[in-house]
């Protein structure tokens, strides 16, 4: 019977393995390997360079300044939208009691649930159009428009949102939060919902507040999906293109003003693009490839704890 069971079992196995192999495997490989020559992505002749490409990105300064752009959303992005998410999923499911040891959400929660996913229905081209009005550098925009009226700006000296150095990174940083935010809290909520009423209820009956009951029973028992939360959102801050491409100032793909919003993905498109660099912008992704796959595994195992069984 054993015999039998193990064609079988090859039988299923062969063709997707075969069609990873050769729509994820090998482009990974020939990645690695057009990143040690000079190739200019139009011919077909290249030259072998060794380690050249990775030696002009250990001194490349745009790149160095993007890479920095990407660790600073990676800071920042998942723990702002992992703890939005938390805290509205929290008020959604279980925070609406008031006084009852009945466990029950915010009045309305069903319709909140929906207001929050709606971004996630949203293409990025329609975010960046919605946002880009938003930030108009104009008494038009929402932002400007606002602080306008409560007279805390000029109208001849507004606010440039998408054009200020200082600001267009946490201006897109808002986007990603703003955008991420509902779909970890139905995933958040989906959770909770697993978890049993009656530990709800037993503690409400001790007497446990909103902060004891969110810090000692829904974050522990939610610890396995906030870790995966955590890594997706950590590799979704290395990557932001299609965001910073359409919303920020700047020739071939963004990343202005003065490389103040670059990241590593437009970078690379740029040099492969637009520069002819294909060997140089395929060295970089190889470094992002090793930084995000080296983040990923830190950050499973410094998350990792003891899973509590209820």
């Amino acid at each position: 019977m054993r015999h039998r069971r193990y064609p079988f079992i090859i039988g299923f196995l062969v063709v997707p393995v075969l069609l990873y192999a050769a729509l994820v495997i090998w482009p990974y490989l020939q990645t690695f390997g057009y990143s040690l020559t000079d190739w200019n992505g139009q011919s077909q002749q290249m030259h072998f360079v060794g380690l050249d490409n990775y030696t002009k990105l250990a001194h490349d300064e745009v790149f160095l300044g993007a890479l920095g752009h990407n660790l600073l959303l990676l800071a920042v992005l998942p723990v702002a939208t992992v703890l939005l998410a938390l805290f509205f999923a929290f008020m959604l499911n279980v925070g609406g009691r008031g006084g009852t040891a009945r466990v029950q959400g915010v009045r309305g929660a069903g319709g909140y649930k929906v207001l929050f996913f709606l971004p996630q229905v949203l293409s990025v081209a329609i975010l960046a159009v919605l946002w880009e009005a938003v930030y108009r550098p104009d008494g038009g925009g929402l932002f400007n428009g606002v602080l306008l009226k409560l007279g805390l700006e000029s109208p001849g000296h507004p606010v440039e949102w998408l054009a200020d150095p200082d600001l267009v990174l946490w201006c897109i940083l808002g986007v990603l939060v703003w955008a991420g935010t509902g779909f970890y809290l139905v995933l958040f909520s989906a959770a909770m919902q697993s978890v049993p009423r009656d530990v709800y209820e037993s503690a409400l009956l001790d007497g446990a507040g909103r902060p004891q009951t969110f810090f000692r029973i829904t974050l522990p028992l939610l610890w396995d999906t906030v870790q995966t939360a955590w890594v997706y959102l950590a590799i979704a801050a290395m990557d932001v293109f299609a965001l910073v491409s359409t919303m920020t100032v700047g020739a071939s793909y963004g990343g202005g003003p003065d490389h103040r919003s670059e990241i590593v993905a437009t970078y690379l498109m740029r040099n492969f693009l637009f520069f002819g660099k294909a060997g140089y912008a395929c060295a970089m992704g190889v470094v992002i490839f090793f930084f995000t796959l080296v983040l990923s595994v830190v950050a499973l195992r410094v998350t990792r704890r003891e899973r509590i069984e209820y």
